[in-house]
């Protein structure tokens, strides 16, 4: 199996689910689209990792939702002891600000300017995921301790980030950075 089937498996062990429900759930983890999961989706079902109903619906189609099984949470728990492989860096902007030579200094001023907004806004988005989730569950074991300390990796990372590009921003400003106002060099030890 994949990692993917593996984070599908994690949502559903949480609650059933449609095919659509789980490619919206997984996107703050994954970026996935219909066409990855649905295919996943049947082969575990053929594995007997998953079950499915049909519910009936007047207005639209009818729904198809999963369940994970027995034996899907005894391959999740599986997975889950298993050792983390490396994580993988895929950002954009880190490719473009590698260019930064290339471009004029208000093209820069915009990139940055547009993910220090990102960040401004992501930080928004999970200080009211953090409110939502309740103090009596933040212990080892429960759901939602998951979920808070993921939320947190991420406020943390986003106001970094912020930190980052609003340095940035300030040296774009200064016009250079000489050594000795060069706020990535190292103290040299007296």
């Amino acid at each position: 199996m994949n990692l993917l089937s593996y984070g599908l498996l994690g949502l559903l062990a949480r609650e059933e689910s449609s095919g659509y429900d789980l490619m919206l759930r997984i996107q703050p983890f994954w970026q996935a689209k219909h066409s990855q999961i649905y295919p996943l989706l049947s082969r575990m079902e053929s594995k007997e990792l998953l079950a499915s109903r049909w519910i009936q619906q007047s207005d639209k189609p009818d729904k198809k939702m999963y369940t994970i099984t027995d034996k899907g949470i005894h391959m999740l728990q599986q997975w889950s002891q298993e050792s983390v492989a490396a994580p993988i860096t895929r950002d954009e902007l880190s490719l473009r600000l590698f260019c930064l030579w290339l471009t004029d200094k208000s093209s820069a001023n915009r990139m940055l300017e547009e993910r220090k907004r990102h960040f401004i806004q992501k930080i928004r988005h999970l200080e009211d995921i953090l409110e939502r989730i309740p103090a009596e569950d933040l212990h080892f074991g429960s759901k939602n301790f998951g979920d808070y300390i993921l939320v947190q990796k991420g406020l943390m990372n986003a106001k970094a980030g912020l930190e980052w590009c609003q340095l940035v921003l300030r040296m774009l400003l200064a016009g250079d950075v000489r050594p000795d106002t060069n706020p990535f060099a190292l103290k040299s030890q007296g």
